[in-house]
């Protein structure tokens, strides 16, 4: 039942030409007589001592109870709200303020009755700026609650009749994030998209907009809410609605507070667990060229699942990703050919014996993870219960190890290749498919067939997740990957397929990126309401690669915005 390491799903790669330049010409020649790489990346920078020490008071019991006062309290105001625009964003607030969970029965409610109300209101055809934001708004809401909203709710936004004021900066932000919740064949959606995003970087050019507002609209051009991981933009929404003029429910901000400092509290105490295991096992002394990143690794495990419950799943998470780290640096930087090779053989037979005879730094890196992956599936087995998770968590890495070593290959040999052909691997490389096993059986009850089957409806999301993580990684690296040597990026098997620059190299993979999105949203939705509950987290693991890489490498560069994002969200409570 495992993926194909030579499945091609889909023929992403169209055509298209202009100038090469010379960057090009310099890296194949480059590629073409490889040597041993040399590690760029820096020492790690967090101090894990001082992280150990993290204390929270909202860990207390009574800071919870707290909240469930307060939800009650928020509650009745869904019964008090009659305006269907303020039953709006009043949905709006409480999604983007992280309190989604305590108002799930009164959301869907409230929703139903906005799709009678704004059917029965005539806002269709309404021409008024209030009613035109509120439409965009509702569109918007209902495809992400998972309710049935057509295209053709927006298609009188743009009728020549000038019913939509180009300045009108809270209606086109709507119409923006809507249209990235759109699936392939959906034209308005796409002409949407465009409008609205030509419209808004003409205002940016334009106006006299504040530093903050003009960057609060670039991140929102750059990477929509549909691509973001909720968790980590909580804080931000309950500071942005705390400046309001005309202010948000107090209770709701107070409760939003309140339940951030109870969840933090939650992934500092996952977070100490993580470093101890990770100072005990002791591993990277013995491993100079490769990344010390376990603060990274479960910043990131935490965009997978932030929800409370989920916290071995987050442990679980974090170790597999930091040995992702540390085996693709085996494959890209340390090993010859030969030695990841026999590397390679010693995964699939999962014989410590098999390493006997490489450096003693590669023995290591198999031993860590082999022993590591014996634990992780013990855990899940005591846990859980059902089916062993073994010979499905190794097959994974079988997979993702082949895929290293054909990279691998080709950059030993100077082969650069195809887009397609870099991508018929490459999905399996990003290590969205071992990721994904692991994170579909930690947030699963039980271990059964049924569990199995589920890794099989979502084959296509996990295709198309990986797709975006290996694709946002090539955007975010290639420039250090290029300064290693390393084997050739999409940007880089597309500017020599197609003979054409960077610059358009990297406009063709965003047109990728963005065509996956549309495939997740499509098959995401033909899931059942229980089956997208679990399989939300997968299609995270491609939210947070854009999180990670929006600014760069976030794995290899720790000062930068990465280290801020983890001190805003993991250690930093709100005062």
């Amino acid at each position: 039942m495992m993926l194909s390491q030579t499945t091609s799903y889909r023929n992403i790669v169209s055509l298209f030409s202009t100038m090469q330049t010379k960057k090009l010409h310099s890296t194949i020649k480059k590629q073409s007589h490889p040597e041993r790489k040399i590690s760029t990346y820096k020492p790690n920078i967090w101090k894990y001592d001082h992280l150990l020490t993290l204390t929270s008071e909202y860990s207390d019991e009574k800071y919870k109870a707290q909240a469930e006062k307060l939800k009650e309290k928020v509650s009745c105001t869904f019964s008090n709200t009659i305006c269907p625009l303020d039953l709006l964003e009043l949905i709006d607030s409480i999604d983007k303020l992280g309190l989604s969970c305590y108002f799930e029965v009164e959301t869907k409610e409230a929703l139903e009755k906005i799709i009678m109300s704004v059917k029965s209101s005539g806002y269709y055809s309404s021409s008024k700026e209030e009613d035109l934001y509120a439409i965009a708004l509702c569109f918007r809401l209902l495809r992400e609650h998972g309710h049935h909203a057509s295209q053709d709710m927006l298609k009188d936004f743009f009728d020549g009749k000038g019913k939509l004021k180009v300045s009108d900066v809270k209606t086109l932000l709507e119409l923006l994030e809507g249209s990235c919740l759109s699936v392939e064949g959906e034209n308005v959606l796409d002409d949407t998209r465009l409008f609205t995003t030509k419209n808004l970087k003409s205002l940016l050019s334009k106006s006299d907009y504040t530093f903050t507002t003009k960057e609060y609209l670039r991140n929102r051009l750059s990477c929509p809410l549909a691509w973001r991981v909720k968790w980590y933009a909580v804080r931000t929404h309950i500071s942005a609605q705390e400046l309001e003029c005309n202010g948000t429910n107090p209770m709701l901000l107070k409760l939003a507070k309140l339940n951030f400092n109870i969840i933090q509290a939650t992934h500092q105490k996952d977070l100490k667990h993580v470093l101890r295991w990770w100072m005990n096992v002791s591993i990277v002394e013995d491993l100079s060229f490769t990344r010390d990143r376990i603060v990274e690794s479960f910043f990131y495990a935490v965009g997978v699942a932030s929800e409370p419950q989920h916290g071995s799943m987050r442990i679980w998470l974090t170790k597999v990703i930091e040995l992702v780290l540390i085996i693709d640096d085996v494959y890209d930087i340390y090993g010859s050919l030969a030695q990841v090779q026999q590397f390679t053989r010693a995964i699939e037979t999962w014989d410590p014996n098999e390493v006997e005879g490489l450096p003693e730094c590669m023995q290591i890196c198999f031993r860590s993870l082999h022993d590591t992956i014996e634990e992780i599936s013990v855990e899940i087995q005591q846990q859980k219960g059902g089916l062993s998770a073994l010979p499905y968590l190794k097959q994974v890495w079988v997979n993702f190890c082949k895929a290293l070593l054909l990279e691998a290959t080709w950059y030993h040999k100077g082969h650069i290749p195809t887009l397609e052909e870099y991508l018929n691997n490459g999905w399996i490389s990003s290590s969205g498919p071992l990721l994904s096993f692991h994170v579909i059986f930690g947030v699963t009850n039980k271990i059964t067939k049924e569990t199995l089957h589920l890794y099989e409806d979502c084959r296509e999301i996990i295709y198309h997740t990986s797709v975006v993580i290996r694709l946002c990684n090539d955007q975010g690296t290639s420039a250090s990957e290029l300064e290693r040597g390393d084997v050739a990026s999409s940007i880089l098997c597309y500017m020599q397929q197609e003979n054409v620059s960077e610059d358009v190299a990297r406009e063709h993979i965003e047109s990728i990126i963005l065509d996956s999105w549309k495939k997740i949203n499509y098959h995401f939705n033909t899931l059942s309401t229980s089956q997208q509950k679990l399989v939300k987290h997968v299609v995270n693991e491609a939210r947070m690669t854009h999180v990670m890489y929006q600014f760069g490498d976030g794995f290899g560069v720790q000062d930068g915005e990465t280290r801020d994002q983890v001190l805003f969200n993991l250690v930093n409570p709100i005062t």
